[in-house]
């Protein structure tokens, strides 16, 4: 049986040699062949279940060094390939997904409605999101972007949150 990365297209799967490479992709998770977005974000959700216990200060440092670690790893992937914001760099969806997903409760219908919710902002690029995405550049650019979408994804869930409990 041929092993999983025998079937990602590319000779960017050499990327992985370096850890920028690993970061950037989601620890591989940008080498699938459709939907990649929709992929990274997914396995964002495995640290997530981790990250979800930590307080909240800690919490959003985590979402802040990775942010910036994964700035330096989205331009070095962007330099190997000579791609701006290319597809395969996920590590942009697993900070937005897991800003989206801050002080979420309990349950894994909040977590389906947090994943649908940010792809829908990741995808629509209401302003700022947009504005990011067409004039920022580069690893910061690439990165901006989707934390823009976290945030959006971030205030609809917390008053969705909030209206469920009310009771509406």
């Amino acid at each position: 049986m041929e092993p999983f990365w025998r079937f990602v297209v590319s000779p960017n799967r050499a990327l992985l040699r370096h850890p920028a490479g690993w970061i950037a992709t989601g620890f591989g998770s940008g080498f699938a062949p459709k939907a990649s977005g929709t992929v990274g974000s997914l396995a964002a959700l495995l640290p997530w279940w981790f990250l979800r216990e930590l307080p909240p200060w800690a919490y959003l440092a985590v979402c802040a060094g990775f942010f910036a670690l994964s700035v330096w790893a989205a331009q070095w992937v962007i330099d190997q390939i000579r791609v701006d914001d290319p597809g395969l760099v996920v590590a942009d969806e697993w900070v937005g997904l897991w800003l989206t997903l801050f002080l979420l409760p309990d349950g894994l219908h909040w977590i389906a409605i947090g994943f649908a919710v940010f792809r829908f902002f990741d995808i629509l690029k209401p302003w700022p999101v947009s504005w990011a995405d067409q004039k920022l550049h580069g690893g910061f650019g690439s990165m901006l972007d989707d934390a823009l979408a976290g945030v959006y994804g971030w205030l609809t869930v917390s008053a969705l949150v909030a209206l469920s409990s009310r009771g509406l």
